[in-house]
């Protein structure tokens, strides 16, 4: 079927688009290769900048593949899916396996590298997860989430920190939903307070292995004391 020529803004976009609906009509099959970038932009009804683009984009989604001197070709029909969208379809828990992983090393290199002020923002986090024992679960797990933060904070690596923040939206769900189903808060508003409360004096102390330990038990029965 013909492409037909795209409407002028944003030129890109729609002509990755178009590309992208040929491909998974099955226009161009895996293994196959694509016109030349003068006969899409002809067929497109733009420059070949525009096409040169729109097959950046293409191959960034994982569905094309430049070749050196032989064109481009087709190496899948559908887009991979990318980090935050295989976190939002995936199980809480295998999220919540990973997590363990992040925030056990987080909380055995925050107690090695923790300044005073990494110290002051965990303890006023835990101030914040206790105020919040007076309010709804939802509340409840974000200053419990934000609890955690400050220790991943303090371990002072990007990398563990952005994991962690990928899988904040994930484990919000998934806590609040546990809480409703367990009804923990019910006998103790504020539950899991000694542990969180132990890997704060752990840290402080720079006792990592305790660190690490405390954690790993805290995450294993989660809200458990």
């Amino acid at each position: 079927m013909p492409l037909g020529p795209v409407r002028p803004s944003p030129l890109v976009e729609q002509a990755a688009a178009r590309l992208r609906a040929q491909i998974a009509a099955g226009e161009w099959p895996v293994g196959g290769k694509l016109p030349g970038e003068t006969t899409l932009a002809t067929e497109l009804g733009v420059g070949r900048s525009t096409v040169r683009e729109a097959l950046r984009a293409l191959a960034g989604a994982g569905l094309v593949r430049p070749r050196q001197g032989a064109g481009v070709f087709v190496i899948a029909t559908e887009a991979a899916e990318d980090w935050p969208t295989r976190l939002r379809r995936a199980a809480v828990t295998d999220v919540y396996e990973v997590r363990m992983g992040v925030e056990v090393q987080a909380a055995r290199l925050a107690a090695r590298r923790r300044t005073p002020q990494d110290v002051t923002a965990m303890e006023r986090a835990l101030d914040g997860r206790r105020a919040a024992a007076g309010a709804d679960d939802t509340a409840f797990v974000d200053a419990d989430i934000a609890f955690h933060a400050a220790v991943v904070a303090a371990a002072h690596n990007p990398v563990l920190a952005d994991l962690f923040g990928q899988f904040r939206p994930v484990l919000r769900e998934g806590l609040v939903d546990l809480l409703a189903l367990t009804g923990l808060r019910e006998r103790d508003p504020n539950t899991g307070d000694g542990a969180h409360e132990a890997l704060v004096r752990a840290v402080a102390d720079g006792d990592a292995e305790t660190a690490a330990e405390v954690l790993r038990a805290e995450l294993e029965d989660p809200f458990g004391d």
